[in-house]
C-alpha cells in the first residue's frame, strides 16, 4: 500500500465524517431553507467550510506520534454524535459532554442498541481500521511543520473564500438559523470537548465561596413545632402531562384526592440534569449561572446545613451533582439498599427506612431530598412497575424512532402515573408525621422532554433553541394541616399559582421555609408570601 502524507489522511478524514455522519445536518438545512440551486450551492459551500473547520481542529490535535491515535478517537466519537444526533434530533455542545460524564452506567445502558453499533463499525471502527493500515509517508521534522503549516493556510483561505462568496448567505446563516452548526460533525462538537475542557480547568482552581454569614433560623415562639420538608427533584417531567394542569388524560388520580397545590407556569433553569438540579439550588439566576461558579459556591442545601436544619439526600438517579457534597448523601439505586427493586430500583424504596430517620433526629428542623429517576429516557418503559402500565400500546425499546407518536406518549404518561404513586406515599409519610412536625411537600422537576414533536426527543438542547416541552416543568406543593402556608393560607397560595415561577426561586423558598436569616435571601423571589409575623409556629 503506498504510503499517503498526515495532510492528506486529515483531509480525508474530515471528508469521511462530513459525507457520511452529518444526516442530522442536511435533514435540519432542508428543514431550513427551501430547495433551489442556490440554496444547494449554499450548501455545498457550508460543506466545505465545516470541512475545512474540522481540518483546522485536526491539523492542531495531530502531531507525528499522535496522527493516528486522534483521528481513530475523532472518528469514533463523530460516529457516536452522528447516530444521537440522527435518532433524537439533539445537538452535542458543552452541556451535553457534561451529560455525558455524569451519566450512570445503567442510564447509558438504556441508550445502547444496535442502530448505535451499526453507527460505530460502519462509522468508526471500520474506518479506524483503515487508517491503522494505512502507512505515513516518513518526512523530516521540519518538512513536516512546514505541510502542516500549509494545510492550515489552505484551510483557513477556503473559510475566506466560501464567507466571500456566499457573504449575505452566511449573514442570514449565522443570524437566523444559528441552530444549524450546532449539528456540524465534526466540527462543532470538537469545539464543544474543547470549551468543556478549558472550562473544566478553569474551575478547577477556584476557592470555595461562602455567601451567607452567619445564617439561623428566626425564633418565632416558643412552643414551636419542628418543621419536616421533604423536597422531590422530579426527573424528566413536562407540566403539560400532568393531568392536575389540565391535561386530558388523569395522570394524577391520587395526587388529585390530596390538598395540593399545581403551579402552572413554572420554568427550568436548563435542559439537562446536569444543568438544572445545580441550579435550582444556587443563588445564581438561570441567566447568570454558571457551572464553575454554582460549584465553588455553597447552595440552600449548605446554608441550611449551617444554620442548624437537618439535611439528608437520597438518590435514585445518577448523583447530586454536586449539590449535596457537604451534607448527609444517600445512594438508593442498588438491591442492597433500596428494597424496592425489579427490573430497576424503584423511587419507591427511597421511602425505606425514613421513619427511623425522622425519628432519631431529636432535635431541630429537618429536610429530606428526593432525587428521582422518574421519567428518565429513552427507556421510559423501564421506568415504572408493570402494575403502572394503563395507557397502552407502548414503547418497549430505546429506539424512539421504531414506535409511534402514541407508543411514546403511551410509555412515558405511565412512567408520570408512578410519579402520581410516587408522591401520594411521600404526602402519607408526611401525614404520619403531622401531629409532632409542621409538614409540607414540594415537588420540581429539573427539565422537561421532547416526545416527537418538530422531530425532537429527549431533552438537553441549548437553551435558546430548546422548545418549551424542555423547559415547562410541574411544581406541586403540598402543606399539613398545621402548616399555614402565608398569611392568607392555602387559598393565598392558590392565587399564586396562576403566576410565572422559574428555577430562581427555589433557593429563596427553601430559606423562606425554614425561616432563615440571612443576607442572600430575597423575599421577592421566594414563592410563599412571608411578612415578619407569618407562620407563628403553633
Amino acid at each position: 500500500m503506498k504510503p499517503i502524507s498526515q495532510s492528506v489522511l486529515i483531509v480525508l478524514t474530515a471528508v469521511f465524517i462530513m459525507a457520511f455522519g452529518n444526516f442530522a445536518f442536511f435533514e435540519n438545512f432542508f428543514a431550513a431553507y427551501p430547495v433551489t440551486l442556490r440554496s444547494l450551492l449554499f450548501l455545498a459551500s457550508v460543506v466545505v467550510l465545516f470541512t475545512a473547520v474540522a481540518v483546522i481542529f485536526l491539523g492542531l490535535l495531530c502531531t507525528r506520534h499522535t496522527i493516528k491515535p486522534v483521528l481513530i478517537g475523532v472518528l469514533i466519537l463523530s460516529a457516536l454524535a452522528a447516530c444521537f444526533m440522527d435518532s433524537y434530533n439533539v445537538v452535542i455542545d458543552a452541556q451535553m459532554i457534561d451529560n455525558v460524564l455524569h451519566t450512570n452506567l445503567s442510564e447509558s445502558l438504556d441508550l445502547f442498541n444496535f442502530r448505535l453499533l451499526l453507527y460505530v463499525f460502519l462509522l468508526g471502527l471500520l474506518p479506524a481500521w483503515l487508517i491503522l493500515r494505512l502507512p505515513l509517508r516518513e518526512a523530516p521534522l521540519r518538512a513536516n511543520l512546514m505541510a502542516r503549516l500549509k494545510l492550515l493556510g489552505i484551510a483557513f483561505v477556503t473559510i475566506a473564500v466560501m464567507l466571500f462568496s456566499f457573504g449575505d448567505s452566511y449573514a442570514s446563516f449565522f443570524r437566523e438559523h444559528k441552530p444549524l452548526r450546532y449539528y456540524a460533525n465534526p466540527a462543532y462538537h470538537m469545539y464543544s470537548l474543547a470549551r468543556y475542557g478549558s472550562r473544566a480547568l478553569a474551575g478547577g482552581h477556584r476557592e470555595f465561596q461562602r455567601i451567607a454569614e452567619a445564617p439561623r433560623i428566626r425564633d418565632v415562639g416558643s412552643g414551636k413545632k419542628r418543621e419536616l420538608v421533604i423536597l422531590v427533584v422530579g426527573e424528566t417531567a413536562r407540566a403539560d402531562h400532568f393531568s392536575l394542569n389540565g391535561y386530558e388524560r388523569e395522570t394524577n388520580p391520587l395526587l388529585k384526592k390530596e390538598r395540593v397545590i399545581s403551579f402552572q407556569s413554572m420554568w427550568s433553569c436548563g435542559t439537562s440534569t446536569a444543568i438544572s438540579v445545580p441550579c435550582m439550588f444556587s443563588v445564581f439566576s438561570q441567566q447568570d449561572f454558571d457551572e464553575e461558579n454554582a460549584a465553588a459556591t455553597e447552595n440552600v442545601l449548605d446554608i441550611l446545613h449551617r444554620a442548624g436544619v437537618n439535611v439528608l439526600w437520597r438518590d435514585n438517579n445518577s448523583s447530586s451533582k454536586g449539590v449535596a457534597l457537604r451534607v448527609p448523601y444517600e445512594d438508593f439505586r442498588s438491591p442492597e439498599v433500596n428494597p424496592v427493586c425489579d427490573e430497576e430500583c424503584r423511587d419507591e424504596g427511597m421511602l425505606a427506612g425514613l421513619q427511623d430517620y425522622i425519628d432519631s433526629h431529636r432535635e431541630g428542623d429537618i429536610l429530606i431530598v428526593l432525587h428521582q429517576m422518574g421519567n428518565h429516557g429513552p427507556a421510559y418503559y423501564k421506568r415504572y412497575p408493570r402494575a403502572f402500565e394503563r395507557f397502552t400500546p407502548v414503547c418497549r425499546t430505546n429506539q424512539l424512532e421504531d414506535c409511534t407518536d402514541e407508543e411514546i406518549a403511551n410509555t412515558y404518561d405511565n412512567g408520570i402515573l408512578y410519579t402520581d404513586y410516587f408522591l401520594s406515599k411521600v404526602i402519607g409519610l408526611l401525614k404520619h408525621n403531622t401531629p409532632q412536625f409542621r409538614t409540607a411537600m414540594i415537588y420540581a422537576s429539573d427539565h422537561g422532554e421532547s416526545l416527537g414533536e418538530y422531530g425532537l426527543y429527549l431533552h438537553g438542547l441549548p437553551y435558546f433553541m430548546a422548545p418549551d416541552n424542555q423547559k415547562h416543568v410541574p411544581l406541586i406543593m403540598w402543606f399539613g394541616d398545621n402548616f399555614d402556608p402565608g398569611p392568607q393560607g392555602l387559598k393565598g397560595l392558590l392565587a399564586r399559582s396562576q403566576g410565572r415561577y422559574t428555577h430562581d426561586n427555589i433557593f429563596h423558598t427553601m430559606l423562606g421555609l425554614f425561616h432563615v436569616e440571612t443576607g442572600v435571601y430575597d423575599p421577592g423571589l421566594d414563592i410563599i408570601p412571608h411578612p415578619h409575623h407569618r407562620l407563628a409556629r403553633n
